[in-house]
């Protein structure tokens, strides 16, 4: 699972944010958030179902603490660096 696929899961299901709040807050189209949304669940299922692990992966980010002036406003940033160290992983 991408780190996008968590974060959209965690902003819908667990802050329980629309789909049109989750694509504000991540700045995306809502339509990309519905495709990002669908895989996430489809991995969770897949997941849960067949006993599979379920890793979060996609780089390295610096994560915001949410304590700063900016943050949630679109002016906070996402540090990423790098990209899939496993791209041929075959969990989900």
């Amino acid at each position: 699972m991408t780190v996008d696929e968590y974060e959209t899961v965690r902003l819908i299901d667990l802050e329980g944010m629309t789909q049109e709040e989750c694509a504000e807050k991540m700045h995306v189209a809502r339509t990309t958030i519905q495709s990002i949304y669908a895989l996430a669940r489809n991995k969770i299922a897949d997941s849960l179902v067949n006993g599979k692990v379920l890793l979060i992966d996609g780089g390295d980010f610096k994560l915001c603490d949410g304590g700063g002036s900016r943050c949630g406003g679109g002016g906070c940033r996402r540090h990423r660096h790098g990209g899939n160290e496993n791209p041929g992983n075959q969990n989900i």
